[in-house]
This record gives C-alpha cells, sequence and structure tokens, in this order.
C-alpha cells in the first residue's frame, strides 16, 4: 500500500501549480496556503515541510482547492484573510486595498516624521484604507494622536475591524479625504496618504490587481493620475501646521511629476522624492510652508 504524500511533496506540487500559472512567487505562496489550512506560521509549515510529515485527505482536499484558486490569480491574502504590514498582521478581503510591502517605506516615512514632531504628534492618514498606515503610526508611535478617514463603505468595514483586532487607538471616519476633519485646519503635525494614484486609461498588469482591488482605491481620475493625489495635498496643506510634513505615496512614474506639482502649489518646501526597496520612485514628502 503506497504511503500518504508527504507535506513536502503537496507543497511542492502546488507550487509547480503555481509556477505554471505565472504566479511571481509560487514557492513562498504555496507554504502560505499549507500553513493557513494547517492553521500555523509559515515558519512551522515548512519545519514541517523539512521533516516530512505524512498529510491527511482532507488537508490535501482543501490545499489544492486554495492552489486552485491562487492559480487563477486569487490575491493569497484573500484566501488567507491577512496581510503582513511591517509589525501587524491586518485582515483583508474583498473591498479592500491589499496593502504592498512598498508601502512600509511610506508608513515609515510618516513614523520618522511623526517621532520628530513632539511628545504628542497629532497624524491623520487620508485614504487608510485596510488601515494598514494609521495603525502602523499608532503602534511605532504610542504617543501619536492618530486619525484616519476611509471613502468606501467596504474599505472602511475593514479598517474597523483591524483597528479592534490590533487594540491600538486610531479615530477612524468615513469620508471624503479631500474635506476630512475640517475642525484640525492648521493642527496637524504629518498627514500621510496613499491615494488613488493610477493614471485614466493604465489598466494594472497583474490580475490580483486589475480583477480584485476595487477600483475606488486603483484610480487617480486623471490622465496623469494626480487628480485625486494634488486634491488630497490640498486638503493636507489645510489640516497642517506651519512646518508640518506630508507623506505621499506615488506610482513609479510620478517621482518628478507629483513632487513637481507639489512645488508649483506654492505652499509646500523641502520637497524630497524616495525610492523604495526596488529602487523605484515611491513617496514625496514636503513640508508646510508658513
Amino acid at each position: 500500500m503506497a504511503s500518504e504524500p508527504t507535506l513536502d511533496d503537496v507543497v511542492h506540487d502546488g507550487r509547480l501549480r503555481l509556477a505554471a500559472a505565472g504566479v511571481g512567487s509560487p514557492e513562498s505562496d504555496a507554504v502560505a496556503l499549507a500553513a493557513h489550512v494547517l492553521g500555523v506560521e509559515d515558519a512551522e509549515a515548512r519545519r514541517r515541510m523539512i521533516l516530512r510529515h505524512p498529510t491527511e485527505p482532507a488537508f490535501r482536499d482543501r490545499f489544492t482547492a486554495l492552489v486552485r484558486e491562487r492559480a487563477a490569480r486569487v490575491p493569497l491574502q484573500h484566501l488567507t484573510g491577512r496581510a503582513h504590514f511591517r509589525r501587524l498582521t491586518l485582515q483583508v478581503g474583498p473591498g479592500v486595498f491589499v496593502p504592498r510591502p512598498e508601502t512600509e517605506l511610506v508608513a515609515g516615512l510618516a513614523i520618522e516624521a511623526a517621532r520628530a514632531a513632539g511628545p504628542r504628534p497629532r497624524v491623520v492618514d487620508l485614504c487608510t484604507g485596510s488601515g494598514a498606515i494609521a495603525l502602523s503610526v499608532a503602534d511605532e508611535v504610542p504617543a501619536a494622536d492618530v486619525y484616519a478617514v476611509e471613502l468606501d463603505p467596504a474599505a472602511h468595514a475593514w479598517a474597523e475591524r483591524n483597528i479592534e483586532a490590533c487594540a491600538l487607538a486610531v479615530g477612524l471616519t468615513l469620508g471624503d479625504a479631500r474635506t476630512a476633519y475640517p475642525g484640525f485646519a492648521g493642527m496637524v503635525d504629518v498627514v500621510v496618504s496613499n491615494p488613488p494614484y493610477i493614471p485614466d486609461g493604465m489598466v494594472p498588469v497583474d490580475p490580483e490587481v486589475r480583477d480584485h482591488d476595487p477600483e475606488v482605491a486603483l484610480y487617480g481620475q486623471s490622465e496623469d493620475g494626480l487628480a485625486v493625489p494634488l486634491a488630497v495635498a490640498a486638503r493636507a496643506a489645510e489640516l497642517l501646521r506651519p512646518g508640518g510634513t506630508l507623506v505621499m505615496e506615488h506610482a513609479d512614474a510620478q517621482g518628478e511629476t507629483l513632487p513637481a506639482a507639489l512645488a508649483r502649489a506654492g505652499v509646500w518646501r523641502d520637497i524630497v522624492d524616495h525610492r523604495d526597496l526596488t529602487g523605484r520612485p515611491r513617496a514625496s514628502v514636503a513640508v508646510r510652508r508658513s
């Protein structure tokens, strides 16, 4: 009688199927799906693979079904229900933009600005989505007063879940970032935003983004993709105190156009663009003029 396939055998087969489907990270995705089915962390799944743990039919059936969905380019995070972001694990799924590793740079820049702003900085996250940036600031700058706004009700619901699950103090509002927090005008130390910025007519190549991220979180509503970001930046200028800091994510093709547009607005100084870990332009930082 043939022995049951080991965990290593099953994951290896899943990796091959994902690679054949064009998934960019087939090995790590296969391990993550196995860990999800087993109810363990990825490191424990890898340990069991090394030890060649046997598998049961129920595990193989569930794992195979998830691999089939991932091969159809359903986002890994939708299948596992979670996304890792800096020190946090967030709940995500259909209806919310999945936070990307490159946005960790944006959160880090906001955290640096908040730490430099004083003993109790006020930080506002415009277009918060899952709440990833706001929650990271609250986590890593415990003295900060952190607020976040999200326009889309579905994404807002995910942010609510994450605030509750992370047990961090973030004031969340359902509303338009372009008019948010009128009571804070001139009183905010840091405004951070990952706004929609994809140029109109430019359809994302990755099916995970194109077919699953909500359109309201993707498109910048202009040919250059900057209509929404600049409207958000204008609101940030109203919220920030003189000397306050704006941190804004952008597309890699906007590393020159966004800083130039901020400079033309006449309310910003010390505009610096930053590259992510892949070397691509990713975020602009600017200081509110007096």
